[in-house]
């Protein structure tokens, strides 16, 4: 069953516009929060927004540099604060996503993100509190492995270059370059490939999706902002001691971040109440594999609402 389409809005943050989207009726369940992954948007639920409206009130947001929301110039942890640049990074997202609770959801809410977009969930859940986000749902969690903190695990000449790679995509004529060579819908469709390894809904309107935001005139500016990215929360860190339950849906044939890991992660963190596995997804299951991941999606909701209900 399809469902109903989202209407999509704009909402006002910190003097940006912020684009979002909403569908189903108000219930007594909570809210669903779905948070995209980098260089995605909001249509990048466009199969798993309207199947869970019909169970409950679900929004999507486009995170700061993405989508329909404004794209401000980014600025780098080495360079000075300045009125018309943002620190893009997970602090900047989940301060964004938990006001956007507060303001706009204002009732309990579940957050569900892929890639990236699932350590913005866990650092907003912090800023919420329990009373407020009643779980949290991580969809192939960006684990971050590049980041500097776990060097140690890269070989020895990627601890060398890392220093200089940052340096020169710090340039923004280098970063622009680079950005605008990688948004090409040819280029695109690659790269999904490999995210995708079934090759399953990637179509026309995937790329499309994915490529008509890199056309605006600040597209560039989040691309530069993903080297603070290098240096910045850790999903294992920010669960450790969390009490708000967390949930896994992972593709077991995720290229880039591997199923074994986040094995290793619900078997080791407290909060994590299940790990569900969808056999050859790829890093977005939830595009590649919708009907599965809504079944899993639902199934994952309704038990956070027994729980909920019960206590």
């Amino acid at each position: 069953m399809p469902g109903a389409q989202p209407v999509a809005s704009l909402w006002d943050w910190n003097q940006h516009q912020i684009g979002w989207s909403v569908c189903g009726e108000q219930a007594t369940s909570p809210a669903v929060l779905l948070i995209h992954g980098f260089g995605a948007n909001t249509r990048h639920w466009r199969y798993n927004q309207p199947v869970l409206g019909l169970h409950q009130l679900c929004y999507a947001i486009d995170l700061l540099g993405f989508g329909r929301s404004d794209q401000p110039k980014a600025r780098l942890r080495s360079e000075p604060e300045s009125s018309d640049a943002v620190h893009y990074g997970f602090e900047l997202w989940a301060e964004q996503v938990a006001t956007f609770c507060r303001e706009i959801i204002d009732r309990p809410v579940v957050l569900v993100g892929n890639s990236i977009g699932g350590v913005v969930a866990l650092r907003a859940a912090q800023q919420l509190g329990s009373e407020r986000c009643q779980g949290v749902v991580l969809i192939d969690c960006a684990q971050r492995l590049m980041d500097d903190k776990q060097l140690s695990k890269q070989p020895a000449w990627m601890r060398w270059i890392r220093p200089l790679l940052k340096t020169m995509v710090g340039q923004r004529w280098l970063s622009t370059a680079l950005f605008r060579n990688a948004a090409r819908p040819g280029l695109i469709r690659s790269v999904l490939k490999q995210a995708y390894p079934s090759g399953f809904n990637v179509n026309e309107e995937l790329i499309d999706l994915l490529y008509r935001p890199t056309l605006r005139a600040g597209a560039a500016e989040a691309f530069r902002g993903f080297i603070n990215l290098f240096d910045d929360a850790l999903a294992p860190d920010l669960m450790q001691g969390m009490t708000i339950p967390v949930h896994l849906i992972w593709g077991d044939k995720d290229p880039w971040e591997p199923i074994q890991e986040a094995k290793r992660w619900s078997e080791t963190i407290d909060c994590i109440q299940s790990l569900d596995v969808v056999t050859g997804g790829g890093h977005c299951p939830h595009d590649e594999y919708p009907d599965q991941v809504n079944r899993i999606l639902i199934g994952v909701l309704k038990s956070i609402e027994r729980i909920q209900q019960a206590t």
